[in-house]
């Protein structure tokens, strides 16, 4: 067999090596061992033509003779050499030789594997794969029917076999791995692939398997990046990636999963890859992979998810799409603001008064500023919305979909649709979930609409608004809440049993998963029809209750606290004996009195005594009904300290067991009272109130455009909440606010008109 190697390539010298460079090369090759896996007859195979090649070129007629050949091959300028000189080997006989086409040597059947190793160590791979794939296919005529040379043959290549096969294995793992680093990710994995095939069909090397397979896991990204990036036309290529992908995602449970995939991303490199990949992805894509994932649950595909929930909608003409998102928005909320989303969604659906009363709670201030700034000459902030609704649409949406990145956002167009038009006529309103802790927010855009008020939408395709419920929670897993801030969640998920109950983002985070309609009548699970009510033990009826004895015999004497003179003689005991006791203990009390005023006789009143009528105040008392009057000027420090101690008090009470829902339109006026007042109410009918303990301190009193019948006040405030639901606690937070009042006063009362918060810190336990 003659194979593309040289004398000067296998020593990995140079022609004009010198020969302390040959010694020094020789030694150098002869200690290095290949890998332990392989065997004896291997190892001294490779050495041996080692050996070889070092007696050639120590002998300087045979170095002479071998540099001429090597010489005329490699200039010559066609590259057909045809002069073939023998190289004599040790025992005399030509073993050597250079063809017309290439530097080459003819070696025995038995240097076969040796030769091999050294092509693997000069990185010829593909080499060693030519040369030894054939060698494998006589995997099954072994012996049969030979005889002589030809059996001899079958022999040595049988027991070079493992030899030849980790040899291919490792050279398609050093070449899977050259493809990685040149990019070529699917070739890489398809070397890969190939050694390990080999390996498990020999049923050879299992740690060489493991290695290969632990290169083939951490390969799994980059495939799926370079499949996702073929045009759509790939459809099969495209599918594999896909495929890799979901596999991936159940290796980890998911996005934000704990679970090991072996391809050596932590959460965060891997949401960085799964941010990547969505360049690559089209909505359609998008919508049916982050949507089967948010079930797992997931907060991160949640999210992702309803932006090719909006993206599909929004271009397909579907708000059923968007109103879906919307819903699983509504789940986000408790624990993250995402109520810019929210009032786009809304205003998408055309339900205008909810999107500009969500977009009032969120805490975007960029786009709030944006969108303030584009609405300063009308009445309300719907045409700041829609610009910044289509410019959202535009370059936060649209550039994450390969099938979407150049489409234009008009909200114009998309509400001319009819089928838009005729889906939005007939859409029922979702319920509003109340983030609490954001009530008090940076400044109040507009009035919250009252219940009974029918929405007007200035978008065309008005909506009827009216309740419905929502479906359950998959955030929320029967047993206990798997959330807390933005630790991942992992694990199954088992959808509740029974009805979701709409509570504010505050409480939401950790109620149990009790469920009802979201405002309509609260719906009990049905009765079991297999099981009969258990009746309390003293509550049995007078069939079921055994005989009395002295029923059955009234001869018998009764028992004497049972018979009617027994009742009363027990009676007027007691009677007496209280009175007996009152008796005693008016003597000893006079008794008592009189000693004591013999000893500490009390002082007598000298001079005109006050004429004081027990009828009749001392001062004139204000009327009950009346209004306090505040002082006239500027707002004092001590006044505010005041104003700032009664909202509190009157919050804690509005919100309370006892609901005292009227008090507030005493501290509060305009936007504030609103939406308090809407608070409380909300509260009161879902059975939930709250425990208040505040302290606060007001750090500076500020008149408004030099105006003394308004002032801005800034307090620290320190608020210690304790939720509770149907009775039972259900969280706590403590929390210190940096709170701007804006006060007004009104026929000579000082009252809070809107409210911010500057400042919020939030401990939850």
């Amino acid at each position: 067999m003659r194979i593309p190697l040289d004398y000067y390539r296998i020593l990995g010298l140079p022609l004009a090596a010198s020969e302390e460079q040959l010694r020094q090369a020789y030694s150098d090759r002869i200690v290095q061992l290949p890998r332990r896996e392989y065997s004896q007859a291997a190892i001294s195979s490779r050495k041996q033509l080692i050996e070889e090649a070092y007696v050639v070129l120590s002998d300087p007629k045979e170095r002479s003779s071998y540099d001429q050949l090597y010489l005329a091959h490699a200039y010559d300028p066609d590259g057909n050499a045809s002069a073939s000189v023998a190289v004599e080997n040790r025992s005399g006989q030509t073993n050597g030789a250079i063809d017309n086409q290439s530097l080459s040597i003819e070696i025995s059947q038995e240097e076969l594997v040796g030769a091999l190793l050294i092509l693997q160590d000069l990185g010829e791979y593909e080499i060693v794969l030519k040369l030894g794939k054939p060698y494998l296919v006589h995997k099954n005529n072994g012996g049969e029917g030979k005889t002589g040379n030809n059996l001899a043959d079958a022999e040595a290549r049988e027991s070079d076999r493992p030899d030849v096969v980790l040899t291919i294995a490792l050279a398609c793992l050093e070449l899977g791995r050259e493809q990685w680093q040149q990019g070529h990710y699917e070739n890489a994995a398809n070397s890969l692939e190939t050694g390990l095939e080999v390996l498990s069909r020999e049923e050879l090397f299992p740690t060489v398997q493991a290695e290969i397979q632990a290169d083939l896991y951490k390969l799994r990204p980059y495939r799926i990046l370079e499949l996702l990036a073929l045009p759509e036309t790939n459809v099969a290529e495209r599918r594999q990636g896909l495929e890799l992908l979901q596999n991936i995602l159940d290796d980890r449970g998911g996005i934000d999963g704990n679970g090991n995939d072996e391809s050596g991303l932590n959460i965060d490199d891997f949401l960085r890859f799964i941010q990547q990949l969505r360049n690559h992805l089209t909505v359609a894509e998008q919508h049916k992979l982050f949507e089967a994932e948010s079930k797992r649950p997931s907060a991160v595909a949640t999210y992702l998810a309803v932006y090719a929930l909006i993206a599909r909608g929004f271009v397909q003409r579907q708000p059923a799409l968007i109103r879906q998102a919307k819903q699983m928005l509504m789940r986000l909320g408790k624990r993250q603001d995402v109520h810019l989303e929210q009032s786009l969604c809304a205003l998408l659906l055309g339900q205008t008064e909810e999107a500009t009363r969500v977009l009032e709670l969120s805490q975007e201030y960029e786009a709030l500023a944006f969108i303030r700034e584009k609405s300063q000459d009308s009445p309300d902030l719907l045409p700041g919305l829609c610009l910044y609704g289509e410019q959202w649409l535009q370059h936060e949406v649209f550039p994450h979909f390969r099938d979407l990145n150049k489409q234009t956002a008009s909200l114009k167009s998309y509400f001319a649709q009819p089928q838009v038009q005729a889906y939005l006529e007939v859409l029922p309103s979702d319920a509003e979930t109340t983030d609490e802790s954001a009530v008090i927010n940076r400044q109040p855009l507009s009035p919250p609409p009252n219940n009974n008020t029918q929405n007007r939408n200035n978008v065309p395709g008005n909506s009827r608004q009216f309740r419905h419920s929502r479906p359950p929670d998959p955030d929320l897993p029967e047993t206990s809440p798997k959330w807390r801030s933005s630790t991942p969640i992992s694990g199954s998920y088992r959808t509740p049993d029974a009805p979701v109950t709409q509570f504010s983002s505050a409480e939401r985070t950790a109620k149990e998963p009790q469920q009802n309609l979201n405002g309509a009548a609260r719906v009990s699970p049905p009765e079991q029809t297999s099981g009969r009510r258990r009746r309390k033990p003293t509550q049995t009826t007078s069939r079921e209750r055994p005989l009395d004895p002295r029923q059955r015999y009234p001869q018998r004497r009764r028992n004497f606290a049972n018979s009617l003179e027994g009742k009363t003689r027990l009676v007027w005991t007691v009677l007496v004996s209280l009175i007996v006791i009152v008796v005693f203990w008016l003597i000893v009390s006079t008794t008592f009195g009189f000693v004591r005023s013999l000893f500490h006789p009390s002082p007598r009143l000298e001079g005109e005594q006050l004429s004081i009528e027990i009828n009749q105040p001392i001062i004139q008392i204000p009327d009950p009904n009346s209004k306090p009057q505040s002082p006239d000027g500027p707002l004092t420090t001590t006044t505010a300290e005041e104003i700032i101690g009664s909202w509190l008090s009157t919050k804690a009470a509005a919100l309370g067991p006892n609901h005292e829902v009227d008090n507030l339109q005493q501290i509060l006026t305009g936007s504030s009272l609103l939406q308090w007042r809407s608070i409380a109410l909300q509260d009161k009918s879902e059975n939930r109130y709250r425990k208040y303990e505040h302290s606060h301190k007001v750090e500076s009193v500020e008149k408004i455009d030099n105006d003394s019948d308004r002032t801005a006040v800034e307090a620290t405030v320190k608020e210690i909440t304790q939720f509770y639901q149907h009775g039972q606690l259900k969280k706590a937070s403590d929390e210190t606010l940096r709170v701007k009042y804006n006060l007004v006063r009104q026929e000579g009362i000082w009252r809070i008109q809107s409210m911010s918060v500057i400042n919020k810190i939030t401990m939850n336990f």
